[in-house]
Parts: structure tokens; sequence; C-alpha cells
């Protein structure tokens, strides 16, 4: 399979003003790797602002090569849905036929090789990957963190299932209706569809992103309401 000729990345926050610079920062370094390793495939980073009542938008506005996208639904579903539109809408204006697009959250950190990682595999005939989160260390008790450890595999083959990390062509995505536009589960619904029409799948260790572990998230049910249940 021919690699996608295009990579985008797509990033949902509400109110994100305090922990989404790390999170670009390492986005950016993440293009930066892709760049130096595929000089001739362009990226784009969108930050979808949802319902921002803080200075994130600020943040975007300072940042290079990092476009906003403005929403107002308050539902991760819907933002992470118009992120990747947004990003399809760019990849046609530079004449992309097979854009990638990799998803994060705003109070995530990437790997550097994130990027480099997904565009090898998509190369290799992935349509989708699905990659593993860790809490950050500092901001959750020894026992809630040794508790996550227990319940959670980021061994290669893994059945875990995190917005904060995942790739995916856009044809697949078109293909199967894209992000449900749940609050919630959006990331999990987009991926079981995925799996269930036959998209090429690796779940890989590989990449793991690490994520804030503060207890009141974005998200109804979401990874800070199951760090509060294990008692962070």
């Amino acid at each position: 399979m021919t690699r996608p000729d295009a990579v985008a990345v797509v990033v949902p926050a509400r109110d994100e003003e305090v922990l989404l610079p790390a999170c670009l920062d390492a986005v950016a370094a993440a293009v930066d790797a892709l760049r130096a390793a595929y000089a001739d495939v362009p990226t784009q980073v969108v930050v979808v602002l949802d319902a921002c009542r803080d200075g994130s938008a600020q943040v975007v506005r300072d940042r290079d090569g990092v476009v906003a996208v403005t929403a107002h639904a308050g539902c991760v579903g819907v933002a992470r849905s118009e992120g990747v539109e947004a990003a399809a809408a760019w990849a046609a204006g530079v004449g992309s036929r097979s854009l990638w697009v990799a998803s994060t959250d705003a109070d995530s950190v990437v790997p550097r090789h994130w990027l480099t990682s997904h565009l090898g595999w998509a190369a290799d005939g992935l349509g989708l990957v699905v990659g593993t989160v860790e809490p950050r260390p500092g901001d959750v008790s020894a026992g809630a963190l040794s508790a996550w450890h227990q319940r959670h595999t980021t061994a290669d083959g893994h059945d875990h299932v995190h917005g904060a990390n995942l790739g995916f062509t856009l044809d697949a995505y078109r293909a199967v209706g894209g992000f449900p536009l749940l609050p919630t589960h959006e990331d999990v619904g987009l991926v079981t569809a995925m799996r269930e029409a036959g998209v090429p799948t690796l779940a890989t260790g590989a990449v793991p992103v690490v994520t804030s572990g503060r207890r009141t998230g974005r998200a109804p049910d979401g990874f800070a309401g199951y760090l509060d249940g294990l008692g962070a």
C-alpha cells in the first residue's frame, strides 16, 4: 500500500489553556520528526475550540502551523468530527488523495515518534492504529496508579480505546460514517465500527501517550471519571 500523502492532527479542546501548551509542544515535536523523515508529506494541526470560555484561543493564535476551528456543542464527538472535516478540507486544498488523521486530546502529551510510527504502519496497509495512554504519575496517588496498571496492559494487542491516541485513514473514517456525535465514548464507537467493517487495525503499545490524571474532566463518564473511580 502507498503511504498517505498528508497527515493531520486533530485536538479537541474545551477550556484547556493550562494544559494545551504542553500538548501542542509535543505535537510540534512529533511534526518535526515526521518532516525530517518524510519531507514531502505536508502536515496540519487542527485544534477544535469547543465552547471555550478561557484563554485556549490565545494559546492557538500564538502557534505556527496550528489552525483553530470554533465549535459550540460542548460535545467531544461533535468536536472531533468538526476537526476531521476541517482536516479533510485542508487536505483537499493541498491536493492530498490519502490523508492520515491522528487524534489526541488537549490534556495529553504524545511521544516524538508518534506520527512517524503512524505513517510507517499506514504504509504497511493499516487503516486504523489504536494506541495506549498512561496517566501522568504526578497527577494521581500511588494507589490509583497501581490500580491503573493492574487493570491495563500497554502491550501490543491490548483492548483499550482512547481518543487521545488514535490514527486512521480518512477513507476508512468516511466509510463508517465518522465519529458518533456523542458526549463520551465516541472513540469506542468509531473503532468498533471500523473493526466491524474489516479495516486493517493495529492495537499497539509502541506509542504511549501521557495524559492528565485530573479527576474532573471535560466529558461525562470519561477518563477523569474513570481515574476518580480508582481513588485518584
